[in-house]
């Protein structure tokens, strides 16, 4: 008889793996553990999450603005899809945040502006496909599938939902598409789940930055993680991820704004009933270049079904 795909859990979680599937990801430098996850087919998941940030962000950190900090809360509604396409796992997955933020800003004169922003975040979109270790399995076959090495790929698109002000240097909304093709692959080591990807951030221009012409060279993204599962079906990841590139360029004139940006973070997982769980994640700038220094905390609460 071929071995389960995860031998720990019992049969009643069987399906306690998908229940990670999505992540809070609000901002360009999330970190996103089980992208690439192999899981059953028509299988639905929504979630609804907290995140709390302090620290120099922005809503669009790719843009760092110098000696600004923020403290942001933000709440965050996403559902995902899984289907096959050609007999592949694809997904789908949408995310839309609202944001809460209170910060202040030194100006270059020495005085000290405070404001406050509030109003829906640039929606995500990813669609996704495993094309390797992966088939589009039915819930009664997948139970007896064994995954070993999965490869996929997956485009994420920004969407301007965002509020903006044109007039205003700090926004919730980036008034601008962004587009990050990316490559995964995944592994499975009985216990350990191991996971790296690398994307590029393609960004098209915001025409209205305070009456100038915003530019963005593209950005450079990879991640990595590593996660052990209990035979409670609970389970720990470390989470890592680098962004580096993006200058801007505002009406043809190049600025001294590219990243160079490690953060590190751990999740925690755990199921509280059939089809649900809660997840904690915590990440922290461990190197910082330009600006962007910053933690955040964040809770959300998952169901899944079929």
């Amino acid at each position: 008889m071929p071995r389960k795909v995860f031998p720990i859990l019992s049969k009643r979680h069987r399906f306690v793996v998908v229940l990670s599937l999505i992540s809070f990801s609000i901002y360009s430098q999330d970190l996103e553990p089980r992208v690439y996850a192999n899981v059953a087919k028509d299988l639905n998941v929504v979630a609804v999450g907290y995140g709390f940030m302090d620290g120099n962000v922005l809503t669009d950190p790719s843009l760092p603005v110098k000696d600004f900090t923020i403290q942001s809360h933000n709440l965050v509604g996403s559902y995902i899809r899984t289907f096959g396409l050609a007999n592949k796992l694809a997904r789908v997955q949408v995310s839309l945040p609202y944001t809460f933020m209170d910060g202040s800003l030194t100006a270059t004169n020495g005085a000290v502006l405070t404001g406050t922003r509030s109003g829906l975040a640039d929606m995500k979109v990813r669609l996704g496909i495993n094309l390797l270790g992966s088939p589009a399995l039915d819930k009664k076959d997948f139970k007896d599938f064994e995954q070993k090495t999965i490869l996929g790929v997956s485009l994420v698109t920004s969407i301007p939902t965002g509020k903006y002000y044109d007039d205003k240097k700090i926004n919730i909304g980036t008034n601008r598409w962004a587009f990050k093709p990316e490559i995964g692959v995944s592994r499975r080591f009985s216990h350990f789940y191991a996971e790296a990807y690398g994307g590029i951030w393609f960004y098209t221009n915001n025409n209205d930055f305070l009456g100038k012409k915003l530019e963005q060279k593209h950005t450079y993204s990879l991640q990595g993680h590593a996660s052990y599962y209990f035979k409670n079906n609970m389970w720990i990841g470390f989470n890592t991820n680098w962004f580096f590139g993006g200058k801007t360029i505002t009406d043809g004139v190049s600025d001294d704004s590219e990243i160079d940006n490690w953060r590190v973070g751990g999740t925690f997982a755990a199921p509280v009933a059939k089809g649900q769980s809660l997840k904690l994640q915590y990440h922290v700038g461990a190197y910082t270049n330009n600006g962007l220094n910053y933690y955040a905390l964040t809770l959300s609460y998952q169901y899944s079904f079929f």
